[in-house]
């Protein structure tokens, strides 16, 4: 499925910090905590949880959080419908990345056993 240029336009100028607290909100809502939200997006972008931090303080975009991070290589087998794309139809690569992190929080807040192994502790 394509998007639009003007979709991959204002996901790319998506500041991360104003992103954050929702998916901060839906995992806490559902019994999960901030380590392992954080725990997820250490194991898709690279970044620890002072890193993360340090990019909400900055107001990076959602370009300038990829451009920064360091991709886990398994991201590519993060599949499914989010916001009503099927990621791995997504052309775009920046969207396709936002999409993988949108997909990884849902199913980190609905409890999801298919990527478990990324937020639970070893």
């Amino acid at each position: 499925m394509a998007t639009s240029a003007e979709h991959d336009a204002r996901i790319a100028k998506m500041t991360f910090a104003s992103v954050y607290p929702h998916y901060l909100a839906k995992a806490e809502k559902k019994g999960r905590t901030k380590e392992e939200l954080d725990r997820v997006i250490e194991w898709l972008a690279g970044f620890d949880t002072k890193e993360i931090q340090k990019l909400i303080e900055e107001k990076v975009t959602f370009e300038t959080f990829f451009e920064r991070a360091k991709l886990n290589p398994s991201a590519q087998q993060i599949t499914g419908v989010i916001c009503g794309y099927r990621i791995e139809e997504i052309q775009t690569p920046l969207t396709k990345q936002v999409r993988y992190l949108d997909k990884l929080v849902d199913e980190l807040a609905k409890g999801s056993k298919k990527y478990r192994s990324i937020w639970e502790k070893e």
